[in-house]
């Protein structure tokens, strides 16, 4: 026997009440869920920090492979660096420092 009006529209109601609470609770999973947009973003955005942190590290050691080779085929390398970080001079040198 079919429904009477007033059990349709509570059909109909309890329906459409069910179809909102799926949406709602999709588009919660699908924006704020694990692996959703939001887990996406902040994904892309770690990565794209770490990339500027490798990009970094890797002109450094470029910067330090240089150095090495320096150090190991010549004496200027090692001069200069005793110069600049270590103050040392020549004995026929005079040293003279500038204050501003």
């Amino acid at each position: 026997m079919l429904g009477t009006k007033q059990e349709t529209e509570v059909g109909m109601k309890l329906l459409l009440t069910s179809g909102i609470v799926l949406v709602v609770l999709l588009s919660y999973t699908l924006t704020l869920g694990k692996g959703g947009l939001l887990d996406i973003w902040n994904m892309k955005r770690d990565i794209s920090t770490q990339q500027e942190q490798n990009d970094r590290l890797k002109m450094r050691n470029r910067e330090l492979a240089g150095e090495i080779v320096n150090l190991q085929k010549g004496t200027e390398a090692i001069e200069e660096r005793a110069r600049s970080d270590l103050g040392l001079i020549r004995p026929d040198e005079v040293f003279v420092q500038i204050i501003e």
